[in-house]
């Protein structure tokens, strides 16, 4: 009986390791499999929604539909069962959306149409960074969430102010223009103040006494400036956090992707893998 247990309790660390690790042969291929079905899955959806396809193929691609459902049930349940703490897993971000990516096909047995959410698959893509889990790729993220940290505050305050201009343009155009040229409320203005500020120009609301083509030209001269603000400030902040490194924050972890060692250290502080020298 002990040595049963045993067994079982091996081929679960084995799978357990598989499933979730990323740091063996086995783990990253496993991932690059289930990504690769992922887009399938994705890809057989769409063509789906190709009448002439879908007339031709339909029978093949439910049948795949199917078997990749299959493979991502019992993906689901291993995870289940290999892992620590199973409830965790259910409720965390990926065992929710492991979850919505299986039940459309299910559901499908009992509700028409259900199957076309089988898109959500889509979301399992973001697993993708669980592959990148690599120093390089995790020293550059690293750099770029400092970079958008330390611009958080400058975004939210220009945001605010873009919201104020758009409410206060939209009113004045609302006044200038009035209901007998398209702008018939005040939220339709602000709806054509958006639309211009970014550029967009749908065209479906438009100006035509010479003061609101004034104030529209404004609007569009303004929208250039208001496009390259947060792209600047995130831009000066992570040219910042690149030229202001120091020795020991150059020094990075090549097992962890950690920087900001001590300039005497020869082992990470956070998994003890020997430091080297840049």
């Amino acid at each position: 009986m002990y040595k049963q247990k045993s067994k079982l309790n091996l081929l679960r660390q084995k799978i357990h390791i598989i499933i979730y690790g990323t740091n063996t042969v086995a783990g990253r291929l496993f991932d690059l499999i289930l990504l690769g079905l992922i887009l399938l899955s994705v890809f057989l959806v769409m063509l789906e929604t190709v009448k002439g396809f879908d007339v031709k193929y339909h029978h093949e691609l439910i049948v795949l539909e199917w078997i990749i459902t299959v493979f991502f049930s019992l993906e689901y349940l291993l995870r289940i069962y290999t892992t620590n703490q199973p409830r965790k897993y259910i409720f965390s971000f990926f065992g929710i959306i492991d979850l919505l990516a299986i039940l459309p096909m299910y559901l499908s047995l009992f509700f028409i149409g259900s199957k076309v959410f089988s898109v959500i698959r889509a979301l399992r893509l973001l697993r993708l960074f669980k592959i990148l889990n690599h120093p390089k790729f995790t020293g550059q993220s690293l750099h770029i969430q400092q970079a958008l940290r330390a611009s958080r505050g400058k975004i939210i305050v220009f945001i605010y102010f873009v919201l104020i201009s758009t409410i206060i343009i939209g009113s004045i155009m609302y006044i200038v223009e009035g209901e007998e040229n398209g702008f018939t409320s005040i939220p339709i203005s602000i709806y054509w103040t958006i639309v211009t500020l970014t550029t967009v120009g749908y065209g479906d609301i438009s100006p035509a006494t010479p003061l609101g083509q004034f104030i529209a030209s404004m609007v569009m001269i303004l929208g250039y400036g208001i496009i390259a603000v947060p792209t600047g400030i995130v831009t000066a902040e992570f040219s910042k956090t690149n030229t202001d490194k120091t020795a020991p924050e150059k020094q990075v972890c090549e097992n962890c992707g950690v920087g900001n060692h001590n300039p005497n250290a020869k082992f990470c502080h956070r998994c003890g893998h020997p430091l080297t020298l840049e």
